[in-house]
């Protein structure tokens, strides 16, 4: 026996699953489907229908068959027990044997039907085994996903238990050291005072004794190892505005306040603020830090041209400690006459103008301090370039997609231009839906296809002069050159446009000029080829 197809066909002619076995062309199939409405006829008690070349073995299912077409040479027997045991099989995966329900799990229908049938032949399967196969059902899975189960639970439990064992301990030497008697200075001023950096806590004055079982011996000495921990520079004036509340103290997860318990210092105990950005810069550590960061918006057109150049820069100001805070700063800039730049409106524009200083209106009154606010600082200085000269680009990129036969072979180039070093240069090319990642035949850097999106990433570490120019090559099936566009374009550069540079710090009220660093970037806010 010889199965052609199995397919659900409704009474309309319609077909609604088909699997074909065997090595047909697909209009064949769908020829001997189409002929099989004419050729079954009404009130027949036989359920096969034989023509010149196949024979059609059917069984009606409410308003559906189930069909099988076969060759003449086959067994009809063997076609009635294979049609019986799809009969079975169609009940089971499809919840209601109308189109809808067909239709909505014509997958699971196709793969029950290769097991039941392989290469055309009946595999001698019950209903229950398809299933298993199916499902691919493993003991040996099961058994390992529980005892990882176990594992995790018995971890679990045994980290409660040394977190509780800690705790109990924290409590009995704060009772011993402290000789239960502890006292909070300065209860509702609204103000927690600097007094609690120290590990030991002043006991004078009006306190709060052991027995009065406040709830507070734990959660102060757990203040005060998170302050143990800070950065000396970071140890400005506290915040204002947060009172002390008792019993109110929520412990997000005793096992790290365990751990702080023993003298472990946790670097990442301050959730980030809301606003602050994940891959911000690391936090500064000299007195004065200066960012000068432009970002670039640059859209070239795929025959050449440039669309959209615009450049956007700021100077941010960040200050730590306040005695530091009463200075003026003075910069240089690059003479570039197509830059426009603006001051904040509190600094003093004439001394700007005249002098490249940068001081505010009232220079008795300090800059802000602290690393509160914008994680960059505070912004003194505004700039924005535009251009239409292609010149000023600092990356080309050409893309020459060309079909040839049933494939696309696309060629991408960049040129740098000498004027920046690029790093982390990554040029993400849209593709057509693949089934699997593109040949790549010629590649400067690396590449990474994403699934998902259907893009591929060619990445290059850095752009010197060593590399001004590369090109990777890739072949896909054959699609409209539209498809490879818009190609964007990510990367970063320690210059800038601009080439603002900060000279010196001037301090208002004498003495030495504090210490300052200057961080400088350019990158890429929105970078196309359209």
């Amino acid at each position: 026996m010889v199965v052609l197809a199995a397919s659900v066909v409704s009474k309309s002619g319609k077909v609604l699953v088909s699997r074909q076995f065997v090595d047909m062309s697909r209009i064949r199939i769908e020829g001997l489907l189409a002929a099989f409405p004419k050729l079954v006829g009404t009130g027949k008690q036989h359920t096969y229908v034989e023509t010149e070349n196949v024979r059609y073995v059917y069984q009606p299912i409410e308003a559906l068959y189930l069909l099988l077409v076969t060759n003449k040479q086959s067994n009809i027997l063997e076609d009635l027990d294979t049609l019986r045991t799809l009969s079975k099989l169609v009940p089971e995966y499809s919840m209601s044997l109308d189109e809808e329900g067909i239709c909505k799990t014509a997958f699971e229908l196709i793969f029950a039907f290769d097991e039941v049938i392989a290469l055309g032949h009946k595999e001698n399967v019950t209903v229950a085994q398809v299933k298993q196969y199916c499902e691919m059902e493993s003991h040996e899975e099961k058994l390992h996903k529980l005892v990882m189960q176990s594992k995790i639970n018995e971890t679990k439990d045994v980290m409660k238990r040394k977190a509780s064992e800690i705790d109990k301990s924290k409590i009995e030497k704060n009772r011993g050291d402290k000789g239960g008697f502890m006292s909070l200075q300065s209860m509702g001023s609204g103000r927690i005072d600097s007094s609690f950096n120290d590990l030991s806590i002043s006991s004078t004055g009006s306190g709060f004794g052991s027995g009065s079982n406040f709830g507070l011996s734990t959660e102060v000495d757990s203040f005060s190892t998170k302050s143990k921990g800070r950065a000396p520079s970071a140890a400005t004036a506290p915040p204002k505005g947060l009172g002390m509340q008792l019993g109110k103290s929520q412990r997000t997860n005793q096992f790290l306040e365990s751990l702080k318990a023993e003298g472990e210092v946790i670097l990442e105990d301050v959730q980030p603020k809301a606003g602050q950005s994940r891959s911000a810069a690391p936090p500064p550590t000299d007195p004065v830090t200066l960012t000068v960061e432009e970002k670039l918006n640059v859209t070239l057109k795929r025959d050449g041209g440039v669309g959209n150049f615009d450049v956007q820069g700021t100077l941010s100001l960040q200050i730590l400690n306040q005695e530091d805070a009463h200075i003026q700063v003075q910069i240089e800039t690059g003479g570039n006459p197509s830059i426009l730049f603006k001051t904040h409106p509190n600094m003093n524009k004439e001394l700007f103008s005249n002098e490249n200083i940068l001081g505010l209106k009232d220079p008795n009154r300090p800059f802000p301090t602290g690393q509160t606010g914008d994680a960059s600082g505070v912004g003194l200085l505004k700039w924005r370039m535009q251009s239409t000269d292609e010149a000023m680009v600092p990356l080309t990129i050409n893309c020459w997609p060309s079909v040839s036969g049933s494939e696309t072979y696309v060629s991408i180039e960049y040129e740098a231009s000498a004027m920046f070093d690029l790093r982390n240069v990554v040029v993400s090319v849209p593709l057509p839906a693949l089934r699997e990642a593109p040949g790549v035949r010629q590649i400067d850097g690396e590449w990474r296809y994403d699934s998902r999106n259907s893009i591929l990433e060619w990445s290059i570490l850095l752009i010197d002069n060593s590399n001004r120019s590369g090109s990777m090559e890739f072949v896909v099936p054959a699609a409209d050159s539209s498809i490879f566009f818009p190609i964007s374009v990510r990367f970063s550069a320690t210059n800038t446009f601009s080439d603002l540079k900060v000279v010196n710090i001037l301090p208002l009220r004498g003495g030495t000029p504090p210490k300052f660093s200057q961080r400088t970037q350019l990158v890429t806010e929105n970078y196309q080829v359209v």
